[in-house]
């Protein structure tokens, strides 16, 4: 789960969280000490077995030591979405050669040094309700290789290899399950599915650990002197981990998710490109919310963020894949809308404008604490097409703005096209704000 927060303790982070919320910490939690408990009384520990801990340990703490750096930039750049590391590269190695008990000492020891070392202040009960679904996925991947094929855990051929393959899949499932879960229901406000789910990327990552974690268990028992090599390719890929988040957050805008301006005129500049060589069209819209001040001034800033990113969800789930919506400026977006004529352009943008101005948006981050239904959002458009309004990215850049300029001009809640006077059905309420 993602460490937000800062000098709260656990007991004033706990009493924060919404009663679903902290039902599901107490439960997980409650079944993560019941597991360690209850497979530690029969279990049956070889000086072998001892051994292999210690070794996972020490390559566990050394491998946290050496991206202790990363691991805390990475960690303070993620809000509301999984967190990802590669502890479970280590986990899961010891899943497949040791008994659950250890499996366990080793993820407390692991997130007890992360504690000290990486994650500095931060809310103690986030991190024991990370490491408790790393027990909880621990133990459904041991009942899956217990029940299937008791006592033969390391990948020797072709079944042997979709066993271990199964449980790590297992594995990832109830720890990222838990996470997402306990995200979507620890925030006060409604989180997008999107958000809560993370970055696929993420998930590759997880899924390359423990593939790695396999590897190290397999050398572990069988060649253990060549552990020092993939430890280094591990050392190497983990410090290249940072480098696709940052990328990632330089291209989102941090409010609404949507793409930041920089990156939305570069895929424009690219897709143009495309549409010269294929001979193709290339639309924008720009979009501008009527009177946005208004609403920061009656209902406070919060409420506006609050505001802005119903527009971007309710404008994204109205366009295309292959399309590229950016927050332009604080109540501007822009619209990337490759494909179309200008006669298609324009129904997307008219679908865009009544959906917002026929849909509901609650407001819970008011100034007086007390929740407000906007009855819709009044915006603004301007429309512009390759070939037609522009050869270049600014010509086509400066035909939307222009056409966006005369919408808001002629009274507001409408559209406008580049270099004619087209224009949606008026309505009644397009001097207001919202709705």
């Amino acid at each position: 789960m993602t460490g937000e927060g800062g000098g709260r303790t656990a007991k004033q982070g706990l009493r924060s969280l919404p009663r679903p919320a902290l039902c599901l910490v107490l439960a997980v939690d409650a079944g993560a000490v019941g597991i360690g408990v209850f497979s530690s009384i029969s279990a049956e520990i070889t000086r072998t077995q001892w051994l292999w801990f210690a070794v996972l340990a020490a390559a566990a703490v050394a491998h946290l030591e050496a991206v202790r750096t990363i691991e805390r930039r990475r960690e303070q750049a993620s809000k509301k979405a999984p967190y990802t590391n590669l502890k479970s590269l280590w986990v899961f190695a010891a899943l497949l050669v040791l008994p659950l008990p250890l499996v366990l000492a080793l993820t407390a020891v692991s997130y007890a040094y992360c504690w000290y070392r990486v994650y500095g202040p931060t809310i103690l009960f986030r991190k024991v309700y990370s490491a408790a679904t790393f027990v909880l996925a621990s133990a459904a991947a041991s009942a899956v290789l217990n029940n299937v094929s008791p006592g033969a855990r390391l990948p020797h051929d072709l079944w042997s290899l979709l066993l271990v393959a199964a449980a790590a899949a297992v594995w990832w499932l109830v720890n990222y399950a838990l996470v997402v879960v306990a995200i979507c229901l620890s925030t006060h406000e409604k989180l997008p599915v999107r958000q809560a789910l993370g970055h696929p990327g993420d998930q590759l990552v997880v899924a390359s650990a423990l593939g790695l974690g396999a590897t190290m268990a397999v050398l572990l028992v069988r060649e253990p002197w060549a552990l020092p090599a993939p430890m280094i390719a591990v050392l190497c890929v983990h410090r290249d981990l940072l480098l696709p988040q940052y990328l990632r957050a330089s291209r989102t805008d941090q409010k609404t998710g949507l793409a930041a301006p920089a990156y939305w005129a570069d895929v424009v500049t690219a897709a143009l490109d495309r549409a010269k060589l294929s001979q193709t069209r290339l639309g924008v819209v720009f979009l501008d919310v009527d009177k946005f001040k208004a609403v920061n001034d009656t209902y406070g800033h919060p409420a506006g963020d609050q505001a802005i990113r119903a527009v971007a969800d309710l404008v994204r789930a109205e366009v295309r894949s292959e399309d590229l919506v950016a927050r332009y400026g604080g109540d501007e977006l822009a619209i990337l809308v490759p494909g179309l004529d200008p006669g298609q352009l324009l129904a997307v943008a008219e679908r865009i404008r009544t959906r917002l101005l026929h849909t509901p948006v609650v407001l819970t981050a008011t100034t007086d604490g007390q929740p407000r239904t906007l009855p819709g959002v009044s915006t603004s458009m301007g429309v512009a097409s390759y070939p037609e309004n522009g050869a270049s990215v600014d010509q086509l850049l400066m035909s939307a703005d222009g056409a966006l300029l005369r919408a808001k001009r002629n009274g507001r809640n409408q559209i406008r096209v580049a270099g004619a006077v087209v224009l949606a059905e008026a309505d009644p309420r397009s001097g207001r704000a919202f709705g």
